[in-house]
């Protein structure tokens, strides 16, 4: 508690997050809404957090990441902003649309990260959206080589520095501060009041861990707040194990650029593999369930890469829960992916009951 004018004012619990620079871009709270036609299916609760239905480009979680990079981008002066990631990156298709809807230019970097990728995922979805958006695409061959990606792209930006650019990157491995987890530890402030405007006795979030921002973003912001709520990572990129120091080291740096003590314990950190094989942005079975449920019984749209194995993981918790708790699904978006897997959706739209 700190003191002011004879008044006691408690410590801000989420720190620095509001005096960090942020462009205002993900607009009011997006939907926590009930999924009764897919509870009944997996035999337990489960509602959504609808992130895909933020705004620009057809919305998605990277919205409330890029806020902040962005926010650091224009007080630098930026003109341009780089990024790296996979062939069909949600993350890349934002960047792109926010730098056009600012002014800025914007340099994309692909990384092959899908085996035997064909020719509708190299050229449909997010790729086709962000040459629609102006972006210049460059292409890194490795899909696991974080360190390699991100000197390739400083590399570009050297070489745009000396054409007179001002350019900003957004960076992809560890070892650099993540910026982008605060748009989740912002978004924790706003879950945990409509958990409570809806009257949520017991809820447990179940939400996609790739990168960690997202995962641990909003871990951190829950457990700042107070709030005990489990958020269940569901791997999509790398295993369990190996997920989880990463995890516990993103939500220490979240805490140092909060300016507060970590507040996330080693028990915090939950996370299942159950539902990555046979690995990063490739379908198993119950991957395509999900997709066929969410659409059939709800009208909602998932993708194969993010949001269809999240949910498979959140149909599996609502499954085998206590029956008054209520998993959220934390929807983080994705939608343009599933052009990229046209004739995998095609058979599923054929095969699903």
């Amino acid at each position: 508690m700190r003191q002011s004018e004879g008044m006691t004012i408690a410590p801000d619990p989420l720190g620095t997050l509001d005096r960090r620079p942020r462009a205002d871009l993900s607009g009011p709270p997006s939907p926590l809404e009930p999924l009764p036609r897919l509870s009944a299916a997996a035999g337990g609760r489960l509602w959504a957090k609808r992130d895909d239905l933020l705004p620009i480009a057809m919305g998605g979680n990277k919205v409330r990441q890029l806020e902040f990079y962005f926010g650091a981008a224009l007080a630098e002066g930026a003109d341009t902003v780089l990024i790296t990631g996979a062939v069909q990156s949600n993350y890349c298709r934002l960047t792109a649309a926010i730098a056009a809807k600012l002014g800025l230019g914007c340099h994309i970097q692909a990384e092959e990260r899908v085996p035997d990728a064909d020719a509708t995922y190299r050229g449909s979805g997010n790729m086709l959206l962000q040459r629609l958006l102006g972006a210049t695409v460059h292409s890194y061959p490795e899909g696991e080589d974080e360190a390699g990606a991100d000197a390739a792209l400083n590399a570009i930006a050297e070489g745009l520095r000396a054409e007179g650019r001002r350019p900003y990157v957004i960076p992809l491995g560890p070892g650099h501060a993540p910026l982008g987890a605060l748009g989740y530890v912002r978004a924790a402030r706003e879950l945990a009041a409509q958990i409570d405007a809806a009257g949520i006795a017991a809820p447990h979030v179940a939400v996609a861990s790739g990168s960690g921002a997202t995962h641990a973003g909003l871990l951190t912001g829950l457990r700042a707040l107070g709030r005990a709520i489990p958020v269940t990572g569901v791997c999509v990129r790398r295993p369990a194990v190996a997920q989880a120091p990463r995890l516990a080291a993103r939500c220490a740096e979240i805490a140092a650029l909060l300016e507060i003590d970590n507040p996330v314990a080693e028990g915090d950190i939950r996370l299942t593999d159950r539902f990555l094989a046979p690995g990063y942005g490739r379908l198993n079975l119950p991957t395509e369930r999900a997709i066929a449920l969410a659409a059939r019984q709800e009208g909602m749209l998932t993708d194969p890469v993010y949001t269809a194995k999240t949910l498979a993981g959140a149909i599996n918790l609502a499954g085998t829960s206590s029956p008054e708790t209520t998993v959220i699904f934390l929807h983080t978006g994705g939608t343009p992916g599933l052009f990229a897997y046209a004739p995998e959706i095609a058979r599923i739209a054929e095969t699903a009951p």
